[in-house]
């Protein structure tokens, strides 16, 4: 598939496309657009729960919705990527992205800000897998496409750095709705210079989109996501127990239309490559273990340590920090020593900063959490570039799409089971904090559904009643912050074991296709 070849003027133009780092540029700006959105709703989640008031509940499913929709249309929007164009895709989606965006700014019930983020996961469905795909058919050189796919992911993690510190200013002087409105100027410039810059590309042998494998995919996910969730938030059910079985028939029958199809939305062979197979597991479980930590993480430097929207922004940054430092990099340590080594080293140092997590407490001094975070974003950016560089590597440049759709599933259904397991751990420890004695009934059951209501039923209370019930909840949420830390360590421990034997022999490959 790839070898080192002696080239003339045409073939390198043909491989080594003019203006192919510019059009790069323009593909990150979309890596940028998600990543900076992710980040900033946890920033600004203490803000809109004291203006929306959700539940706990509610609170949860607006920080996961996006990615359960996400999870359920990525392959089905790579493989339409394949068919009609990425480039088309690409920019469409990067258009409605914006448009979703400002429906999200100006929510004004819990109810419609889920709705606004379920929206805004069909559009962000639309931008993953088109900018990987791109790559892949932009960079035929092998190791200058390891460079592209650290630089796509270094990118990603620099937005994680740039949303908290750009939302944090708009908190500290807008209203919480402005940290959405940041999207549009940087979808404008991504759609202007796009429609320029970036060439189209597509499987030339397609088949009809076949909607009902695009039923069954959706269906499939957002179902065995949501049965997860449920159980993990309130035990076994009827419901958790119907909506599982309704995924994994989704999921099954899925599988079975994809093997009888001659066009497939996903070729299921794909996953008989146990590199590919090893890749997307390892990032599956890698988010699973970080992101229900992530998540909270806004929240205790905000409302247990009292720090500014700012000041925890860049709290966070050694984080974004890491990763992009060792991304740049991850292709060539990893040609130098193996794949196995770098992934499986890089899950191990996540998993060992997130264990040290485990002794956070309330009055933790920066250096200790600098530090872990630091190590986290280097292990995963490690990982994550060698798997993005494996999975695209693995199949031919005509299915692009959908083999960076598994990619991305892997990465959006991860968050959303982490969110709902991880999440789910802090939430039922917090949940069974005992309210000071004295404390009324109402307030008690506002304060219960989550810190940030906590925070907001504690101002009709006397001072020192109210800072015992604040003082009470913030140590339970610590609490449950430390026991979601040390679950994600033992997952991400576990999946640098696996990762070991699966990427076994594996390799990134050296010259440049033709």
């Amino acid at each position: 598939m790839s070898s080192t070849v002696q080239h003339t003027t045409g073939t390198d133009e043909t491989l080594y496309r003019p203006g192919r780092w510019l059009a790069l540029a323009v593909l990150v700006l979309a890596v940028l657009l998600v990543a900076v959105d992710a980040t900033v709703l946890g920033l600004a989640t203490p803000f809109l729960s004291e203006d929306l008031q959700p539940t706990g509940t509610q609170l949860l499913w607006i920080g996961d919705v996006y990615s359960f929709v996400i999870a359920g249309l990525l392959v089905s929007m790579g493989s339409l990527g394949d068919r009609i164009g990425r480039k088309k895709l690409l920019l469409s989606g990067a258009v409605a992205f914006g448009a979703v965006s400002v429906l999200n700014a100006y929510a004004t019930t819990p109810e419609t800000m889920i709705l606004a983020r379920a929206l805004l996961g069909v559009a962000g469905a639309t931008l993953m897998p088109s900018t990987l795909a791109l790559i892949r058919n932009i960079f035929h050189d092998s190791r200058e496409r390891s460079l592209a796919i650290g630089i796509w992911g270094a990118t990603a993690s620099a937005g994680a750095a740039v949303g908290p510190v750009v939302g944090g200013f708009l908190l500290e002087h807008f209203w919480w709705g402005s940290v959405f409105l940041i999207n549009l100027p940087v979808m404008a410039v991504l759609v202007v210079v796009g429609i320029k810059l970036l060439p189209e590309s597509k499987n030339p042998v397609t088949g009809p989109w076949d909607l009902i494998s695009v039923a069954l995919s959706l269906v499939g996910m957002v179902a065995v996501v949501y049965a997860i969730k449920e159980a993990a938030s309130h035990g076994p059910s009827w419901e958790a127990g119907a909506a599982a079985l309704l995924g994994i028939a989704g999921l099954y029958g899925f599988v079975r239309r994809q093997l009888t199809l001659d066009t497939p939305l996903l070729d299921m062979r794909l996953f008989k490559h146990r590199g590919f197979s090893g890749a997307v597991l390892a990032d599956l479980l890698t988010i699973l273990g970080l992101s229900g930590l992530v998540f909270f993480l806004s929240q205790f430097l905000q409302l247990v340590q009292g720090r500014e929207p700012l000041e925890a922004g860049l709290a966070e940054l050694p984080a974004a920090i890491g990763a992009v430092a060792t991304g740049l990099v991850a292709g060539k340590v990893a040609r130098r020593f193996s794949v196995r080594s770098v992934v499986a080293g890089g899950l191990a140092a996540v998993g060992l900063a997130l264990a040290v997590l485990t002794l956070l407490g309330s009055s933790t001094g920066y250096p200790l959490l600098g530090a872990a975070l630091l190590i986290v974003g280097a292990g995963a950016g490690f990982s994550f570039t060698v798997t993005a560089d494996v999975i695209l590597s693995s199949v031919p440049k005509e299915q692009a799409g959908a083999a960076s759709a598994v990619s991305e599933t892997a990465y959006e259904l991860g968050a959303a089971l982490g969110i709902a397991l991880l999440g789910s751990i802090v939430t039922g420890v917090y949940r069974d904090f005992t309210a000071p004695e004295g404390t009324p009934a109402g307030v008690a059951l506002a304060a219960h559904e989550s810190l940030g209501g906590a925070v907001e039923a504690s101002t009709v209370l006397p001072p020192h009643q109210a800072h015992a019930l604040v003082g009470a909840a913030q140590e339970a949420f610590v609490d449950g912050l430390r026991q979601a830390a040390g679950a994600g360590a033992v997952v991400l421990l576990v999946t640098g074991v696996a990762a070991w034997f699966l990427l076994r022999g594996q390799k990134l490959a050296d010259g440049v296709e033709h």
